[in-house]
């Protein structure tokens, strides 16, 4: 699982996850468990962007194991509220009848109230802002989120919305209404505006499948990211995850988008890009 959907873990974090079941220390670490992927040696930061349920059938042991990362490591692993964190969403896209068929409303009741408290963005070294949807007209101080009183649901307009809906229009000059029904679109000038006001190198956001895995907007100032290969089972797009080094080098693994593991061969690394 880990190969084929491109979980960057290096071999001493792999050991540190099974310390307990691998006997010899000098024992190769079982290919699933992305041994070789990973370039960098030592423990790492995960950021995840959101949209952890749905439109699939193991929703629950996806979200599962994400809860259970950060409880194990949670100054290592944060996980970012995406738009399908949301009760009207994720009870229409499939993370309802699945909990329900598989346990109970209840169960899908707890997994609610846990998503209705998660972060909304995270800042990386003061340089990076990253979000699952997009940037808000109406956030003009990271304060404005310390203030907001959780648990709270995802409205259709507004600053959550906007960082859980938001996307980004190469025909938007600054702000419009979205055709998605909640959050806006926003332009290049905009993303210009908003990196300005925060002191901001890039903005990283999800939220859109782009046929690369990533796509850069507003004269690199933003990238989308799009880690789901294959998406759907129908969409034959390349996944790709982001890297940010000590020094705030970038760059990109790209996951192409296969149906089965094949060792080596579904991942790979992009050209750096300087942040």
């Amino acid at each position: 699982m880990m190969d084929m959907n491109g979980w960057p873990f290096s071999e001493d974090e792999a050991k540190e996850m099974y310390r307990h079941h691998i006997k010899d220390p000098k024992a190769p670490i079982p290919q699933f468990l992305g041994s070789g992927t990973d370039p960098q040696k030592g423990p790492k930061n995960y950021l995840f962007l959101g949209d952890y349920v749905d439109r699939g059938p193991y929703s629950i042991e996806t979200v599962l194991m994400l809860f259970a990362m950060h409880l194990r490591w949670p100054q290592r692993v944060t996980m970012l509220r995406g738009n399908h964190e949301s009760r009207p969403v994720n009870r229409q896209y499939g993370f309802y009848g699945e909990c329900s068929k598989r346990f109970s409303e209840k169960v899908y009741e707890v997994f609610q109230l846990a998503f209705n408290t998660m972060p909304l963005t995270a800042i990386v070294n003061k340089r990076i802002m990253c979000m699952h949807g997009g940037i808000s007209e109406e956030l003009y101080d990271l304060k404005q989120l310390d203030a907001l009183k959780r648990p709270i649901d995802t409205p259709d307009i507004g600053i959550i919305a906007d960082l859980t809906w938001a996307d980004p229009d190469p025909d938007v000059v600054l702000y419009e209404a979205s055709p998605r029904g909640a959050g806006r679109i926003f332009g290049a000038k905009a993303v210009e505006e908003f990196c300005r006001h925060f002191q901001l190198d890039l903005i990283v956001r999800a939220h859109q499948v782009v046929q690369d895995g990533y796509e850069f907007f507003a004269d690199k100032r933003l990238v989308t990211i799009f880690s789901a290969p294959f998406y759907c089972g129908s969409t034959n797009n390349v996944a790709a995850v982001l890297n940010v080094d000590s020094d705030m080098l970038a760059s990109f693994m790209l996951i192409k988008p296969v149906t089965e593991i094949k060792g080596d061969l579904n991942v790979g690394e992009k050209a750096e890009e300087e942040v």
